[in-house]
């Protein structure tokens, strides 16, 4: 399977950074209502750093 085919995109980046950006969100819609939010929001920020730094090793 070649890295650089959209299918490998797709499945390896797209999906994942989905499930990241999502629990950003709710970290952050959690914290808007002065609820505990902050974990789920951090922790969104570190895989949406996770697929990025791995985008820019496979890139390379």
């Amino acid at each position: 399977m070649d890295p650089r085919s959209p299918e490998f995109l797709y499945i390896g980046f797209v999906l994942p950074m989905l499930f990241s950006l999502t629990l950003v969100g709710e970290g952050l819609y959690k914290i808007s209502k002065q609820q505990e939010g902050y974990m789920t929001f951090f922790l969104g920020l570190v895989f949406l750093m996770g697929i990025i730094v791995g985008f820019f090793f496979c890139i390379c």
